[in-house]
């Protein structure tokens, strides 16, 4: 079922699903794999999202799949993409070219821990585009990533993609956070790396 934002044609991507709510359990499991770069939890999420994609072959049928970039910078201090390591299993299992380069993220994320609402909205607007050069006229796109929160990560993305051609975007993550739900600490490991500290309001920002 689609949400009603969804049916208001309120988000540039075209549909949006998560394999799970994004509560605790799953919140410990994407930061190991976020922060640890636990390679075993991304083979397993992956595998969930392609299962999604196949139950609905005909609603998704895509030509590539692209994870949602990090900034250069945040690239270079983690050491890898978890949505691209996400995005690898998915491509195989569907049987799609994956494609790392066609989107980046021009825009540094801001410094604060913890963003709003209306800030999160703020920090991607503008902040993807694509590659020069890269041929994206009509390609359908499934776009990766790990977290949901917003949307407006998958929109600002998705805007552009579509400016550069492509004919419709998918978005698949591993969590989706409802609306209003309580936020969610990490564990104890992750608290440990200051990279995810919380603020003093116990607050965790993805």
């Amino acid at each position: 079922m689609r949400c009603r934002l969804c049916r208001g044609e309120f988000y540039a991507f075209d549909r949006a699903r998560s394999f799970a709510v994004y509560d605790r359990a799953l919140s410990e499991a994407v930061l190991l794999l976020k922060y640890e770069q636990v390679a075993s939890l991304a083979d397993w999420f992956g595998a969930q999202l392609a299962a999604i994609a196949q139950n609905a072959a005909a609603e998704w049928r895509a030509d590539v799949i692209v994870p949602v970039p990090l900034h250069r910078d945040r690239r270079r201090e983690r050491g890898y993409n978890q949505a691209e390591l996400v995005a690898r299993p998915v491509a195989r299992r569907l049987n799609l070219r994956l494609d790392t380069n066609l989107l980046v993220r021009t825009k540094p994320r801001p410094p604060q821990l913890v963003l709003s609402r209306t800030e999160h909205w703020k920090s991607v607007r503008g902040a993807y585009a694509t590659r020069e050069g890269m041929k994206i006229d009509n390609l359908r796109v499934l776009l990766v990533d790990d977290v949901l929160t917003t949307g407006a990560t998958l929109d600002a993305c998705s805007r552009a993609l579509k400016k550069a051609g492509a004919s419709a975007v998918f978005g698949l993550t591993v969590g989706r956070v409802r609306s209003g739900a309580a936020a969610v600490m990490p564990p104890a490991a992750a608290r440990s790396n200051s990279a995810t500290r919380t603020d003093n309001r116990g607050i965790y920002s993805l």
